[in-house]
C-alpha cells in the first residue's frame, strides 16, 4: 500500500478535493451511478480516495475500497504491455503481420469505400501488430456503425467472458473482411483481443497465466484476474445500464425510464468463471491493484522493485503512434476518449493538445477507460496517476471522465 499524506504536501488544495466528493455524491443520489470509488495519488503518495453508494443496489451492499469491478477496456493497457514485455525479449517486432503467428490472416480483404454489403471487398495487406495496437488495423467491434460490425453483431465476435478459448474467435474473425485498408483510419477494435492471442501463441500460455505469472503476481495485484478471484465473490459488484435494450447495443441504443436497470449479476456473471481471455476487455479487480499498475508505467515500467518493461520502451508506449490526432483519422467508431487533441499510443491515448480535446491535462497524459465508465489516467509532468471505478454501461451515457479531470486539476495548486 502506498502512504496517505496530507494532500498540501503534494500540491492538493483539501477544500477542493472535498469538490470530487460531492460530485461523487451527486451522482449517485441522481441516480447516474449505482456507486463509485476514486483514488488519487501524487509522487507515489495517495492523496484522496473516496467511496459512495452502492455495488448492489439489490442487495443493499456498499461500494467500497475493495470491491471488485469488470474494468473491461481498461484491459488493453495491460495486453499491450504484455506485447512489448515479449518485444522486448526479441520474440517479435511491431511490424511483423499478424499472419506470421496466426495463420488464418494470411490472404485478407477488406471492404470496398462506400460498401453495403459484407461481399463488396478488394485485396488487403495483412495487418501488422501495431496495427492491431492502434486500432488501425481494419477490424472493428459490433457496437461500431457500418456493414462489418453487423456481421460481427450477427456473429456475436464480442470476445464475452464465457465465448470459450481465443484460438477459435480470433480465426472466426479473420474469415471476416477489414472494414478498411489497415493503416488508412482509426476504429476501435477488437484488435488487442487478437494480440491477447498472439500473447499466448509466443509465450506459450494461457493469457491469463500469462497476465498471473508476468504482470498481475509481480505487480502485486492479487486481486485482479479474468474471472472473479476465490473468495471475492461477495465483494464483486453488480453491473448497471440506463438503457431499455442490450447495454452494449450502442447502435440500437434508447434510454429506459430506469436510469440503473441491473444487466450482470454478481450472482450470475459469466465473469465469476470466465472461459474466454479477453485481453481486449476481460479482466475484472480492484482499484487500489489498478492504482499499482498505473504506478508501474508512470515510475517507466517498474514497481517496487519489479521491472516489467525498461524505461524506454514505457516512453515508447506512451507516445503518440497516429500521423496526428484520432480525429485526423477519420473515426467513425464509439471511442472511449475526446477525438480531437488526442493520440494514441499502445493501449491507450495520448493528449497532444488539452485545449483542442477541451479537457484540462498535461500534453503527454495517457489514458483510458472500459465500457463500464471505469477510468484512468498517468500524467508523468506532474507525477499523477488517478484511477476511477464504477459500473454503468455504456461509458457514454454521461460527461464523467471530463468532468473528472477538471475536477482533479482545480484541485491542484502546483
Amino acid at each position: 500500500m502506498m502512504n496517505t499524506v496530507d494532500p498540501a504536501t503534494q500540491g492538493f488544495d483539501a477544500g477542493r478535493l472535498d469538490w470530487i466528493r460531492s460530485w461523487m455524491d451527486r451522482y449517485v443520489a441522481e441516480r447516474k451511478f449505482a456507486g463509485s470509488s476514486m483514488l488519487v495519488a501524487r509522487g507515489g503518495d495517495e492523496v484522496f480516495f473516496h467511496a459512495t453508494g452502492e455495488r448492489s443496489l439489490e442487495e443493499n451492499l456498499p461500494f467500497q475500497r475493495d470491491t471488485v469491478a469488470r474494468i473491461y477496456s481498461m484491459t488493453k493497457p495491460v495486453t499491450s504491455v504484455a506485447l512489448m514485455m515479449l518485444a522486448e525479449k526479441g520474440l517479435c517486432h511491431l511490424d511483423a503481420p499478424v499472419s506470421n503467428f496466426i495463420p488464418a490472416f494470411s490472404e485478407m480483404r477488406a471492404l470496398v469505400p462506400g460498401a453495403t454489403d459484407i461481399d463488396q471487398t478488394e485485396a488487403a495487406a495483412v495487418p501488422t501488430l501495431h496495427q492491431l495496437l492502434t486500432h488501425t488495423s481494419g477490424l472493428s467491434y459490433p457496437f461500431n456503425p457500418g456493414v462489418l460490425p453487423k456481421a460481427m453483431d450477427a456473429q456475436d465476435l464480442i470476445f464475452r467472458a464465457n465465448q470459450g478459448p481465443l484460438a477459435p474467435l480470433v480465426e472466426q474473425l479473420a474469415a471476416l473482411p477489414l472494414a478498411f485498408q489497415p493503416g488508412s483510419r482509426w476504429e476501435y477494435s477488437v484488435g488487442i483481443d487478437v494480440v491477447g492471442h498472439v500473447v499466448e501463441i509466443l509465450s506459450g500460455k494461457p493469457l491469463d497465466q500469462f497476465f498471473a505469472e508476468e504482470i498481475l503476481g509481480p505487480l502485486g495485484m492479487n486481486d485482479t484476474a479474468f474471472s472473479v478471484p476465490e473468495g471475492s465473490k461477495d465483494r464483486f459488484a453488480s453491473l448497471y445500464t440506463p438503457l431499455e435494450g442490450d447495454a452494449m447495443a450502442l447502435n440500437s441504443a434508447s434510454t429506459g425510464r430506469e436510469t440503473l436497470r441491473m444487466v450482470d449479476c454478481a450472482d450470475g456473471s459469466p465473469f465469476l468463471a470466465a472461459d474466454t481471455y479477453s485481453g481486449g476487455g476481460g479482466l475484472v479487480g480492484t482499484i487500489d491493484d489498478y492504482m499499482r499498475f498505473a504506478e508501474m508505467l508512470r515510475q517507466g515500467g517498474a514497481l517496487d522493485g519489479q521491472r516489467l518493461l525498461s524505461s524506454n520502451t514505457v516512453e515508447f508506449m506512451l507516445s503518440n503512434h497516429l500521423p496526428g490526432d484520432i480525429a485526423s483519422m477519420g473515426p467513425q467508431s464509439f471511442a472511449e476518449q475526446p477525438m480531437d487533441g488526442m493520440g494514441f499510443g499502445l493501449g491507450g491515448a495520448v493528449v497532444l493538445d488539452a485545449a483542442r480535446a477541451r479537457t484540462p491535462g498535461s500534453v503527454g497524459d495517457f489514458s483510458w477507460g472500459g465500457m463500464a465508465s471505469t477510468f484512468f489516467w498517468v500524467d508523468r509532468a506532474k507525477d499523477l496517476s488517478v484511477v476511477f471505478f464504477t459500473q454503468l454501461s455504456p461509458s457514454s451515457s454521461y460527461p464523467a471522465r471530463a468532468e473528472l479531470k477538471a475536477l482533479i486539476h482545480a484541485a491542484m495548486t502546483a
